[in-house]
């Protein structure tokens, strides 16, 4: 059992680092992060919750099915807009500049707006989805595993 101060300081620096988490995905076209560094941060939270509150209470909101669900959209997600992508890509360099699909708009880097990344972001999105899914099952599984051969003294 963990002490009164570890509970609290976990539950006062979680939303913080699942904050930082969301930061690095969604600005991770602009600067440093992206999908992978967010997500990692993102599933950082669950082991600091596993040694705060212990595996089992961590676990019933974690469920598996839950983490497999999240997993899983972010890969169809990001295969969506692979495809979606390549669908754009396509279309542009064929249909650019004709009546077909009237002007091409305006594109270009601009350094205050979030979304000139394109499918960039949404991509960042989908993977920290997968990361965040993959990393908090493992670190579910060895604090589980850990449990049962009884080495979490």
């Amino acid at each position: 059992m963990t002490s009164k101060i570890v509970r609290t300081t976990a539950q006062v620096v979680t939303p913080a680092v699942l904050l930082y988490g969301l930061y690095l995905i969604i600005h991770g076209h602009v600067s440093s992060g992206g999908g992978f560094q967010g997500g990692a941060v993102f599933a950082s939270s669950a082991a600091l919750l596993v040694v705060a509150f212990g595996s089992e209470r961590v676990s019933s909101l974690l469920q598996e099915h839950r983490l497999v669900a999240i997993s899983c959209s972010g890969a169809l997600m990001f295969i969506g807009l692979a495809f979606a992508g390549m669908g754009t890509t396509f279309f542009f360099n064929v249909f650019a500049g004709s009546p077909l699909f009237g002007n091409v708009p305006a594109y270009g880097p601009n350094p205050e707006d979030i979304w000139t990344g394109g499918t960039v972001p949404l991509m960042n999105i989908a993977v920290a989805l997968n990361v965040v899914a993959g990393l908090s099952a493992i670190v579910l599984a060895m604090a589980l595993a850990t449990v049962k051969r009884g080495d979490d003294k």
